[in-house]
């Protein structure tokens, strides 16, 4: 596809001036609003990508449904221009530049990771584009001055494990082992993950990190037992925490608590019994249900996804609510701003903090535009009933099963 790069068909001097020169948008000087995103078709985040995708689709529907986004008095249709990445961050740098030079994108929602965010954000910044994040959460990202980038719903790694760790806590557990993948996710969250267990009272005996497209995890996970762990937290994504599973059971080994944060997708469910008892997270049940003021309830949104995608392979999950939240305070952000310059599109996400709430939950950021808030409470898969909120307590409605069962108990 990139064989022959569209960079070698600009002419040069084209090229040093959209290189040089921020793009700007006024909504109001076209007759719709053209969203830029990239989705994964392959590698590691395709997953997690294609889940995003389906909830900002469900937003342009739901807005074209409307007429589109009304910016003072005019309604403004919105179309979502899609390119792959791949899942390859290098790749992920040129199709945003051409989704700004050669599609002449309004404003663009980020790829999914804090690896491809981050990668993004360079090209973002340098042609002065808004980007609206939906899953990156690696507080390092939001530290690196990017002024036209908002996370619109991912709440940042340090504070994710939060809720976690006090159910782990209050279950008795003493000993944790965080694993954790050579990515900027799974590294923030882990290092998150140790800061709230100690805050806790527990102790980390293991803290590890593996090589990114690792398959083999008898070894590290031999260690996580040997150090004496009672709960097990690698923070990695839905292919590594399958193979965990699945190696756990084939060698025998047993922690009494095993928190997987993707755990939660229905990708990851669709093991089956071998995800029983384990704990996740997640911001899209029937029994999280917030008092929105942007977009769709989660009622709404289900229906809606059913009646979109009714051959989908799966249900929705926490990554579709995210990235249809995000769509849905996007919106907001647009008509506050009046237009879809960078600054004017960063100065309405900021004045619109603490005022909105989605169906994932209530929004407020920083100045660096990291969300502060979209909690996530914990889940734990239980046979026959599924995934059931179990903390904290004004969401939970069943009592957690601990110790986990042996797996020749099961």
């Amino acid at each position: 596809m990139f064989a022959k790069s569209w960079l070698f068909r600009l002419p040069a001097l084209a090229m040093a001036l959209a290189a040089l020169t921020p793009a700007t948008g006024a909504a109001q000087n076209s007759d719709k609003i053209r969203v830029g995103m990239t989705v994964s078709s392959t590698g590691s985040f395709a997953l997690a990508s294609q889940s995003g995708v389906r909830g900002v689709e469900l937003w342009v529907d739901d807005v074209n449904r409307r007429g589109g986004i009304d910016i003072k008095g005019k309604k403004y249709p919105v179309e979502l221009v899609k390119l792959d990445d791949r899942s390859d961050k290098q790749m992920v740098t040129r199709v945003y530049e051409r989704l700004i030079v050669d599609e002449k994108v309004d404003l663009v929602f980020a790829p999914f990771g804090s690896t491809l965010t981050a990668a993004a954000a360079t090209v973002t910044e340098r042609l002065g584009k808004y980007m609206m994040v939906w899953s990156a959460a690696s507080d390092d990202l939001y530290k690196q001055g990017f002024k036209n980038m908002v996370s619109g719903t991912q709440m940042p790694v340090s504070a994710m494990l939060r809720a976690n760790m006090e159910l782990a806590a209050r279950q008795g557990v003493k000993k944790v082992a965080l694993l954790y993948s050579d990515e900027p996710f799974p590294a923030g969250l882990a290092e998150g993950g140790r800061e709230q267990a100690t805050k806790n009272g527990m102790q980390v005996v293991l803290f590890e990190k593996y090589p990114k497209g690792q398959k083999d995890f008898s070894t590290i996970l031999q260690k996580a037992r040997a150090a004496g762990a009672e709960a097990l937290v690698p923070t990695s994504y839905e292919g590594d925490l399958i193979s965990m599973t699945r190696q756990m059971k084939q060698l025998d080994i047993n922690f009494p608590y095993v928190f997987m944060v993707y755990a939660s997708t229905p990708q990851f469910q669709a093991i089956g019994a071998d995800a029983n008892y384990i704990y996740s997270h997640t911001n899209y049940h029937p029994a999280i249900n917030w008092k929105v003021n942007a977009g769709m309830s989660r009622e709404q949104f289900a229906a809606a996804y059913d009646q979109r995608f009714p051959k989908a392979e799966f249900p929705p999950d926490f990554q579709t609510a995210l990235a249809y939240g995000a769509g849905a305070i996007t919106e907001e952000i647009v008509k506050k701003a009046g237009n879809t310059d960078a600054a004017a599109l960063k100065q309405a996400s900021l004045d619109l903090s603490g005022k909105l709430t989605v169906m994932a939950g209530p929004y407020a950021i920083d100045d660096t535009g990291k969300q502060l808030l979209m909690p996530f409470p914990v889940v734990q898969l239980l046979p026959g009933k599924g995934m059931v909120p179990v903390w904290p307590a004004d969401v939970a409605v069943e009592k957690p099963v601990y110790p986990t069962p042996d797996w020749n108990k099961r």
